[in-house]
């Protein structure tokens, strides 16, 4: 099984929820350091809309329920 990683902020309700459907996901906070930041920004493709979801090398960008 693959790891996922998912990046976004703390309080954020939509990182909340991901984090929740994914719960051995590991979660990289991007307001904690600038590189956390840029890593997200380089796998979002410049998106800075949160959380970007990695998975098998594949980046997802935002979360909806079911998704």
């Amino acid at each position: 099984m693959s790891e996922i990683v998912i990046y976004g902020k703390p309080t954020c309700p939509h990182t909340k929820r991901a984090l929740a459907a994914y719960p051995g996901a590991r979660f990289v906070d991007i307001l904690a350091s600038e590189t956390n930041l840029e890593e997200m920004l380089r796998l979002s493709d410049g998106q800075r809309r949160i959380p970007v979801i990695v998975e098998d090398g594949k980046a997802c960008v935002g979360f909806r329920r079911g998704s």
